[in-house]
């Protein structure tokens, strides 16, 4: 098997792990005051649908949208729990702590 992008192994179908959601929610953990579009841009998706993403995770309860001056700044709720059946015990909070930095990671509410 030869290696395409990024330590990418598998036979010609492009798939990843995270949802557009979970890549989302990993780039506001990172840098909480960024821009739609720069978000978009790390992840790879139209701004558009970066939009969309962030009022799911708003509506979801996993983030927070304040507005600063012209800006929003976003504070994450890692106490949520993960969609999925399988999954549904578990916080985000944990999955922040392996991809981003600690101290953004624990931003937001506790429950």
């Amino acid at each position: 098997m030869t290696k395409t992008a990024a330590g990418d192994t598998g036979g010609g179908r492009n798939w990843t792990f995270l949802t557009n959601h979970g890549h989302v929610l990993l780039a506001i953990a990172r840098d909480p005051t960024a821009r739609l579009r720069d978000v978009a841009a790390e992840v790879g998706v139209t701004e558009r649908a970066a939009q969309a993403i962030v009022a799911d995770l708003e509506a979801g309860g996993y983030l927070h949208r304040t507005r600063v001056g012209r800006r929003n700044e976003y504070t994450l709720n890692p106490s949520g729990r993960f969609r999925h059946p399988a999954e549904a015990d578990r916080q985000v909070g944990a999955l922040l702590a392996l991809f981003a930095d600690p101290t953004t990671a624990e931003v937001g509410p506790q429950a």
